[in-house]
């Protein structure tokens, strides 16, 4: 199913964490925290400003992005666990 974005807003897909720990300890679902990291899968076409015109996003399709604790809205779709958040809710994209 195809999905897109309205407005400034953004599907993300979290990077999944390490199941073990560098020392070799397995890590139980239930002590994990959910990544603020993740791949930015679609984007709105951008927000309007006061004048009516739309002021194109700063991410694209395929960045790593940091984004904050209780960012966005978690969704399932395909099967798949997803957020959609505002642009404003990222903190910066990750550059190699």
């Amino acid at each position: 199913m195809a999905f897109r974005p309205l407005g400034d807003r953004v599907l993300v897909k979290r990077v999944e964490e390490e199941e073990k720990t560098k020392g070799g300890i397995i890590i139980p679902d239930t002590a994990k925290e959910k990544p603020q990291e993740g791949e930015v899968i679609s984007v709105g076409p951008g927000a309007r400003d006061d004048s009516g015109k739309i002021q194109p996003l700063d991410v694209k399709k395929g960045d790593k992005i940091l984004f904050g604790k209780w960012s966005g809205t978690e969704i399932k779709l395909d099967g798949a666990d997803l957020l959609i958040m505002k642009e404003s809710d990222i903190l910066g994209v990750l550059e190699a």
